[in-house]
């Protein structure tokens, strides 16, 4: 499986750069980046216009592995970062009911892309598959808790929307925990991370499409996010072994 460990990567690589570029045009950064009220952060556009290059350089280097290693680790080590003392902070003061699972969706993408980072460099692809491998886990949960309310998400096309919201939280749920457990993790990775690039196909391409511009892109950048959590998982499904994967030039 090798080929598909460099599908992954470029996938990643791809979504991250999609970001920056993102974040430069609208002056803004995504939705998931940043828990809201950091406008001390958000207000200098300098700022943003130079972490929007830096996003942008960094998917580049990895697309093309050129410095990916110490980038890659800079990114995730950031992401990480961003939810040890951005997002859990955020949630802890702000949510009255921080215990519901649902309240930390946007710090569990923060943290499905810190495990992404950690996946393409060999040392610490333990690491990021079990940060990643949590993640899926958590999104698996959010299926079943909010099934009825996203149900609507799903393609007019496709019948029977509460099942197949109920079937993919439990694929989410079942392939994040063979990977935490070591069952068979690159097959069940491989499936992740077909499904995944099954839904940006016929959910999130065609929402991306049909409006674009719309909440500073939100529909691009859950697109680009979706296709950034398939990468992942087929970086980890292309690796050689759980805590190893093919060398980093």
């Amino acid at each position: 499986m090798g080929n598909l460990s460099t599908i992954g990567r470029i996938f990643y690589g791809i979504a991250i750069a999609a970001m920056g570029l993102l974040t430069i045009y609208y002056r803004n950064f995504p939705y998931m980046l940043l828990p809201p009220g950091h406008s001390w952060l958000t207000n200098h556009v300098l700022f943003i216009y130079i972490s929007g290059a830096l996003l942008f350089l960094a998917g580049a280097c990895i697309i093309f592995e050129k410095s990916m290693v110490p980038i890659s680790l800079l990114l995730g080590t950031v992401f990480l970062l961003i939810f040890c003392f951005y997002f859990i902070p955020y949630e802890l003061r702000t949510s009255a009911n921080y215990m519901h699972f649902g309240k930390w969706e946007n710090a569990a993408k923060e943290l499905a892309l810190a495990g992404g980072a950690f996946v393409l460099v060999r040392k610490y692809v333990l690491f990021g598959t079990i940060l990643f491998a949590l993640t899926i886990v958590s999104f698996g949960i959010d299926h079943f808790l909010y099934a009825k309310e996203a149900a609507d998400y799903i393609p007019s096309w496709i019948p029977n929307h509460l099942f197949w919201m109920y079937f993919t939280g439990s694929a989410l749920l079942g392939s994040g925990a063979a990977i935490i457990l070591n069952i068979k993790p690159r097959l069940f990775a491989a499936l992740l991370g077909t499904m995944i690039f099954i839904w940006v196909i016929i959910l999130h391409l065609p929402k991306a499409m049909a409006s674009p511009f719309a909440e500073n892109a939100g529909e691009v950048t859950s697109g680009f996010l979706a296709l950034a959590y398939c990468g992942i998982a087929f970086v980890i499904a292309g690796a050689t072994g759980r805590t190893s994967t093919r060398p980093a030039r």
